[in-house]
């Protein structure tokens, strides 16, 4: 195959896992990375620094709409962005020492279980009891808009999804996948917010989770520019679509669809780890 037309699919492949990403509130990267390495044949260091990058223009490209829409809570995003970013520069500096079957099967393990947390997830829920005393001091609560108006939701848990964070910083570095598995998890789960409101914020935070980590990657060599850039414009393009259909499409079959993909690469990732 020569150059041109390797671009052209490894963009539209990109462009689709930013869809994927903005949508989920999991980031391109979950996708991209093990379609880079099992399509594209490309190098799993390289596929990650890449990813990184994508992962940046996925936030980009989602995070100004979803706060011009009023879906993001910035508070909270900026309040969870500090374990993030300490744990994506550790995962970083992990990359480079850890064994490449070992990143193979530490990957397929992350997602199967972000496919079957978004099979399992439950539609938003109301809470009667109040927010954690911590989310209340720290003006954690917010509202969101549904059809006919705004809707206030509580926040819970606040501590074990701060810790949390730090994991799904190590990930997002050690992998190049982003935080955003981890942070739909918490968010979602473990803080009980609204699906949209988890899956805005998370795609507000993944990018600079991944600037923390791509530095390390460009410092140790693992950013390719002829890969980067069609990645990059095919996630920020994708992601921009994604974050529009977001607004009004029922995420249930979303999640479905996302889960079986996931489930596959998930296998797939597992094997080439164990027979490497």
């Amino acid at each position: 195959m020569t150059t041109a037309p390797f671009l052209l699919l490894v963009a539209a492949g990109s462009c689709a896992a930013g869809a994927v990403g903005a949508l989920t509130g999991m980031g391109g990267g979950i996708i991209l990375v093990p379609m880079l390495v099992l399509v594209f044949h490309v190098e799993m260091h390289y596929a990650a620094g890449a990813s990184l990058i994508a992962v940046i223009a996925t936030s980009s490209g989602a995070a100004a709409a979803y706060l011009s829409e009023g879906y993001t809570n910035l508070r909270l995003g900026m309040f969870l962005q500090l374990p993030c970013i300490a744990g994506g520069i550790g995962g970083a500096l992990l990359a480079a020492v850890v064994p490449v079957p070992a990143l193979f099967m530490v990957f397929g393990l992350v997602l199967l279980f972000s496919g079957y947390l978004s099979f399992r997830r439950k539609e938003e829920s109301e809470r009667d009891r109040p927010s954690d005393r911590l989310a209340l001091r720290l003006g954690l609560e917010s509202s969101y808009p549904v059809l006919g108006g705004w809707r206030r939701y509580r926040v819970y848990r606040v501590i074990p999804s701060f810790l949390l964070m730090s994991v799904a910083g190590v990930l997002s570095g050690l992998l190049g996948i982003g935080s955003g598995a981890v942070n739909v998890l918490a968010m979602d789960q473990v803080m009980r917010l609204p699906y949209k409101v988890s899956t805005t914020t998370s795609n507000f935070m993944i990018g600079i989770t991944a600037a923390a980590s791509a530095g390390v990657y460009l410092n140790d060599g693992f950013i390719d520019p002829g890969l980067t850039l069609p990645v990059m414009l095919g996630v920020f393009g994708g992601a921009v679509v994604g974050a529009k259909v977001l607004m009004f499409v029922n995420a249930k079959p979303l999640r479905v669809l996302f889960s079986a993909i996931v489930l596959l690469m998930a296998l797939e990732m597992i094997y080439k780890g164990a027979t490497r």
